[in-house]
């Protein structure tokens, strides 16, 4: 048996997807409202924040006991899928649920002080670069931030530092939808999309073979940069 947690089809298991195949038994436990329905088993629930809340539902129906171990876990998973719940799809029982899990010995310091507060100096100097190159369109509701191997080898910055940085352009006042384009080798593009209160970003990474949900949501396309960012700049226009 082999579970699949957290993705939405089966391209986001990447190499894994063989491993995934193989398997006699495939469950597929996720929370994005554009899931393939891609195993034998589909627990599929996007009224869930995070797939941490679905798991710790699944462990409170079997009558185990949660330990101090599995809580931190189950904490980190859904703290970051809510953004250190500040996104909105943290709901009342997202708290309830974090409350539980604090009861079970989470140390809430340490894991916000280790996951969103500390960075490495690459990833700094990546998110100066990053400010540098953002650029703003549609009267400043569209921030995008392009992001080359060059500019990440000039830093030393590695790929998982790309992560959150699309965040820099969602946190400008008055931008409603941010982009990041991730340039990577033989010409593939990484395409990460957040919006604040009213654009459905997952509307627009389906156009394109991606998905994810409202708020948050990806793709790949394979095409030259800048003609990704015209392209983006006109299917983005169209819903602000």
């Amino acid at each position: 048996m082999v579970i699949a947690l957290d993705t939405g089809d089966m391209e986001r298991l990447g190499k894994r997807a063989a491993i995934f195949n193989d398997a006699g038994i495939t469950v597929n436990i996720d929370h994005h409202p554009t899931n393939t329905q891609f195993g034998q088993v589909n627990l599929v629930n996007t009224d869930s924040a995070a797939v941490g809340e679905m798991i710790y539902r699944l462990i409170e129906m079997m009558g185990i006991n949660i330990d101090k171990d599995m809580a931190t876990c189950l904490y980190v998973a859904i703290a970051t899928d809510t953004g250190g719940f500040r996104y909105s799809n943290t709901t009342p029982v997202t708290h309830r649920i974090t409350a539980d899990l604090i009861n079970n010995g989470v140390d809430v310091s340490y894991i916000s002080q280790t996951v969103f507060e500390t960075v490495s100096l690459p990833k700094v100097k990546l998110m100066g670069k990053a400010i540098e190159n953002l650029e703003l369109f549609e009267n400043g509701k569209l921030a995008i931030i392009k992001i080359t191997d060059d500019l990440l080898k000039s830093v030393g910055a590695k790929e998982e530092d790309c992560d959150g940085i699309v965040n820099i352009g969602r946190n400008i006042e008055g931008v409603e939808v941010a982009v990041v384009i991730r340039q990577r080798a033989g010409g593939e593009l990484k395409i990460n999309f957040r919006s604040k209160n009213y654009v459905d970003v997952s509307v627009i990474a389906n156009r394109h073979s991606g998905g994810g949900h409202k708020r948050a949501a990806g793709c790949t396309i394979k095409c030259g940069i800048n003609e990704a960012k015209e392209m983006l700049i006109k299917e983005i226009r169209e819903v602000l």
